[in-house]
C-alpha cells in the first residue's frame, strides 16, 4: 500500500490548487482517505476524511473528488490564503464497517506535498 501526494506549490492569495492522492496497492473503494494539513509550527490537523470537508476553516473552499479509474483522490482548494501553508497528506485506512474514521494514526501515509500561499 503507498500513497503519493502532489500537486503542491507557491501561490498567490485567492489562488487555487489541486492536490493529488495516488493510491497503489489497493483500491480506493476498500478504503477510507484523509487528507491532513501541518503548518509550521503547528500540530497536524485533519483536513477532510472520506470526501466530507472537516475543517471549518476550509468549508466553502475545499473539495475533494475522486477517480477510482485513475485510483486517485483530490483535493481542491479555493480561494486560498496563507493562513493555509502547510505540508498536506494523504493518508488511508481499510474501511470498517459502515463508519469511515480518519484520525492522526491511520495505518498508511503519503510523504506530504507543500502548499505555501503568499499574500
Amino acid at each position: 500500500v503507498q500513497l503519493q501526494a502532489s500537486g503542491g506549490g507557491l501561490v498567490q492569495s485567492g489562488d487555487s490548487l489541486r492536490l493529488s492522492c495516488v493510491a497503489s496497492g489497493f483500491t480506493l473503494a476498500e478504503y477510507v482517505i484523509g487528507w491532513f494539513r501541518q503548518a509550521p509550527g503547528k500540530e497536524r490537523e485533519g483536513v477532510s476524511c472520506d470526501g466530507a470537508t472537516l475543517l471549518e476553516s476550509v468549508k466553502g473552499r475545499f473539495t475533494i473528488s475522486s477517480d477510482n479509474a485513475k485510483n486517485t483522490v483530490y483535493l481542491h482548494m479555493n480561494s486560498l490564503k496563507p493562513e493555509d501553508t502547510a505540508v498536506y497528506y494523504c493518508a488511508a485506512e481499510r474501511r470498517r464497517g459502515l463508519l469511515a474514521l480518519c484520525h492522526q494514526g491511520m495505518d498508511h501515509w503519503g510523504e506530504g506535498t507543500l502548499v505555501t500561499v503568499s499574500s
